[in-house]
This record gives C-alpha cells, sequence and structure tokens, in this order.
C-alpha cells in the first residue's frame, strides 16, 4: 500500500485544514504574475500596470528584505498547488497595526472558503504571536466582492476616500476597512 503522501510544504508557516501558507518562492512567481497581468484581478485590487517577470523577481527580493511586510504564497494542502497570495504589509509595530491581503488567483476555487481560510490564519497570527491589535485593509468601491468578502470576517468600515483611486481608466472610491483585536470577530467556518 503507498504511503501517504504528505502536500504540506516544510515551509509551512501557518496550516489550515484546506490551506497552508508558507514564504514566497521564485518557483510561486507565475502565480504572482498571473494575479498581476490578469485584467479582472488587477481591477479588484487597484493594480494600475501588468508585471513582467523581472519586476516579479524583483519585487520579490524587495519582500524578502523588507521587515513591514509579510508575505506568503497559498498553498492547497491536498495537492500543494499555490492558489493564491496573502500577506500584511506595513507593518508598524509601535503602534501595533499592519495592513493586510488575500489574493485568490484561480477564480474557479473563488467562493470556496479557501481565502476566508487564509485571511483567518493571517488574522490569527497577526492578533496572536506578532502581539499587533488593529488590521486595515483598502478595498475599491467598484469590487463588492472583495467589501462582503472583509466584512464576513469582521471587518468594520470606517471611511472613504473620495476618488482615492484611478482605476480602469476611472476615479473611484476606495473604502477603508479595519479589525482589532478586541472586536468580536463571525465564528470560524
Amino acid at each position: 500500500m503507498p504511503e501517504p503522501r504528505n502536500p504540506d510544504p516544510p515551509s509551512a508557516f501557518l496550516v489550515g485544514r484546506r490551506v497552508c501558507l508558507r514564504p514566497v518562492e521564485p518557483d510561486d512567481l507565475p502565480v504572482i504574475l498571473q494575479i498581476a497581468n490578469d485584467p479582472e484581478l488587477r481591477a479588484m485590487t487597484g493594480g494600475v500596470q501588468p508585471m513582467s517577470r523581472a519586476c516579479a523577481e524583483e519585487w520579490l527580493s524587495d519582500i524578502r528584505r523588507d521587515p513591514t511586510r509579510r508575505w506568503f504564497a497559498i498553498v492547497l494542502r491536498e495537492d500543494g498547488r499555490v492558489i493564491g497570495e496573502a500577506g500584511l504589509l506595513r507593518i508598524f509595530h509601535e503602534w501595533r497595526g499592519a495592513d493586510m491581503t488575500v489574493i485568490i488567483a484561480d477564480k474557479a476555487l473563488w467562493g470556496k472558503g479557501l481565502g476566508t481560510e487564509a485571511a483567518n490564519l493571517i488574522i490569527e497570527h497577526a492578533f496572536g504571536s506578532m502581539s499587533l491589535h488593529r488590521l486595515a485593509i483598502g478595498v475599491a468601491a467598484a469590487n463588492p466582492r472583495a467589501i462582503r468578502f472583509w466584512q464576513s470576517l469582521g471587518f468594520q468600515r470606517e471611511g472613504v476616500l473620495r476618488d482615492g483611486c484611478f482605476c480602469d481608466g476611472r476615479f473611484q472610491d476606495f473604502i477603508m476597512m479595519s479589525l482589532l483585536s478586541t472586536d468580536r470577530r463571525p465564528a470560524k467556518p
């Protein structure tokens, strides 16, 4: 009888039921490029230009050196496939706060709770071992799906930057949301 495969990479940092998060590696750059170069994903995330392989390599080098960012590949535990990225950025320990991001690149996997699981792993890490108190996210108003996603995690709207971003050839509002360590969060699925 074949031995069961353990798809969790040795570098798995945060492990959930269906996904794990590990540091981004050079082999993950095709997924990063998919996110940056897909017009629909770029419009939803406020991205303004496509990314070349050279730029992706430079981005990876930058995040590895930057103590204010912790970036992860989202890996499906069942088969070890990288399906997206997640991270904390603009970490400011003195204020115990950071911004957060989660993106599932494979649209066939949207709506299956994988992004929620990845987000909850990061939230627990941020509020737990990192002792952060506040996580923030900015969402383009033209992305109601993302607004609902962050609200389902307990993030609350705290303001609007009118015409705060120029994306897809037009100005749009930018919705600011936050989650505090003291906020009551919905139960995890």
